[in-house]
């Protein structure tokens, strides 16, 4: 049995629409801590070593400071894994307008950005949900909001964009059987987002 555990990144210290590539804030390196701790605990219980489990970040600088924090307790240094970055911005969208697309793409369904945004929605979805079933090897996977949500409806089968309003630094589990199909173990713990 594969495992693909998937953490949101802390909060960052900027929002979406001011900062393309924000570092964490204070809060978000506590968050970042404790889930490291949680990860290094959840390790220990099912007895796997850092050898057992690979490790991946968005290139994301959000998400590379989120698994530096396991890195300080495992050792282990996660690989950059572009797939599983942020959803694109929009062409010719201003960054201060880039929350009010995102809240109408997160009230949808993945067709329909796919119909109104184009290919570049679809290779996103589509790279990220072949990434997660092409894992082989219990996984931890530091990634985005939008990108964990995507895998949720790949792993239940379901269009919409958005189904959790993922906290910061929350752990999603899916399972990854042989044949590459997902299933949602577990959902990652809930909070107010400010993009809704």
């Amino acid at each position: 049995m594969t495992l693909l555990y998937l953490v949101r990144h802390g909060r960052a210290a900027a929002g979406w629409d001011t900062s393309l590539d924000p570092e964490l804030d204070d809060l978000g390196r506590e968050q970042s801590a404790a889930t490291a701790s949680r990860l290094a605990a959840l390790l220990q219980d099912t007895k796997w070593s850092v050898t057992d489990v690979d490790v991946v970040s968005s290139p994301l600088r959000r998400c590379r400071e989120t698994a530096d924090a396991y890195t300080k307790i495992t050792g282990q240094v996660a690989r950059i894994e572009p797939r599983i970055a942020e959803i694109p911005s929009p062409a010719g969208v201003a960054l201060v307008d880039r929350t009010e697309w995102l809240r109408e793409v997160m009230a949808g369904t993945w067709a329909q950005v796919f119909a109104t945004h184009g290919e570049v929605y679809r290779n996103f979805h589509s790279q990220l949900v072949q990434w997660a079933s092409a894992v082989r090897r219990n996984t931890i996977a530091f990634s985005h909001f939008i990108a964990i949500n995507a895998l949720i409806g790949a792993a239940t089968g379901d269009d919409r964009v958005m189904f959790r309003s993922l906290d910061n630094a929350s752990i999603t589990t899916l399972h990854v059987n042989d044949e590459g199909k997902l299933t949602l173990v577990g959902g990652g713990a809930e909070a107010d987002t400010l993009i809704l």
